[in-house]
């Protein structure tokens, strides 16, 4: 009996520490709770070992979806973004303020659009500012009953490098294509302006001046996504994350799917 109290101490002592603020409080209120999932089959069992595998059981749970959902799921090879008309801004948390802070920034509209991806609905609102030659994309994501906004800066430099600052949430399920450098921050960052003068230290980190890069074509950004995702697409499948199904789709190979786990895990350590 004072095992099972000692879990529930530990358990409670847990969830206190994931409800603070602090994120290395939460993180560690992660860790207590490995702990009491090591410590109670530790004692059901005696054994150490069972309670360490049962801690860390919790890293390979991703493994139940990509070995039934993912595993199965085909995506097509060309993509095309189609117009959007009627987008429900309500539905799309801090949408509605990205959209007024680009505006006050200087954030020119291009046009909405979006596509399917990996069961994902992704909605695009585009914008560009020629003075500071970056293109801002805001993206509202749908799946199933799940709702999301992250919001990414895009600029070009004379050499054809591709740099982007973004505030989203989650790991890349492709690996990036060469000349595309990622800067991707904290999704807890949900201020546009402070995400833009992250992208502007970014690139000025990176040793860049004004004149190094391109100014935008707001006839082609749209274009641009679409080319950048098949570059994407083609990189990936010379690394062998992705094979070819022989019918306009691509799936993920074995390597992809440890590719996969290993995003799942960082997202799991990152986002705890």
């Amino acid at each position: 009996m004072n095992e099972f109290y000692i879990v529930i101490a530990v358990i409670v002592f847990g969830f206190a520490l994931r409800s603070c603020r602090t994120m290395f409080l939460r993180k560690m209120g992660a860790v207590v709770m490995l702990i009491a999932s090591g410590l109670c089959f530790y004692f059901l069992t005696g054994n150490v070992w069972a309670g360490i595998a049962a801690a860390a059981a919790w890293f390979f749970l991703p493994w139940v979806e990509l070995l039934t959902r993912i595993r199965k799921m085909r995506m097509p090879l060309e993509n095309r973004l189609q117009d959007r008309y009627s987008t429900n801004l309500d539905v799309f948390p801090n949408a509605e303020t990205h959209l007024i802070t680009l505006e006050k920034a200087g954030y020119e509209h291009i046009r909405d659009c979006g596509w399917k991806l990996g069961g994902m609905m992704q909605n695009y609102q585009l914008f560009w500012n020629a003075e500071t030659k970056s293109v801002a994309s805001l993206c509202l994501c749908e799946q199933a009953n799940v709702t999301f906004t992250y919001l990414t800066l895009t600029t070009r430099d004379l050499k054809d490098g591709v740099w982007r600052t973004t505030n989203f949430p989650f790991s890349p399920t492709l690996k990036a294509a060469p000349k595309v450098h990622w800067n991707q921050i904290s999704c807890s960052n949900e201020c546009a302006l402070k995400l833009i003068n992250d992208h502007h230290e970014y690139l000025t980190k990176q040793g860049f001046i004004d004149d190094d890069f391109l100014i935008p074509d707001p006839d082609h950004v749209g274009e641009e996504i679409e080319h950048e995702l098949r570059h994407q697409i083609d990189h990936n499948l010379s690394n062998g994350i992705i094979r070819l199904t022989g019918d306009g789709h691509f799936r993920y190979t074995i390597k992809g799917l440890f590719f996969l786990w290993r995003q799942f895990v960082r997202d799991m350590i990152r986002l705890c």
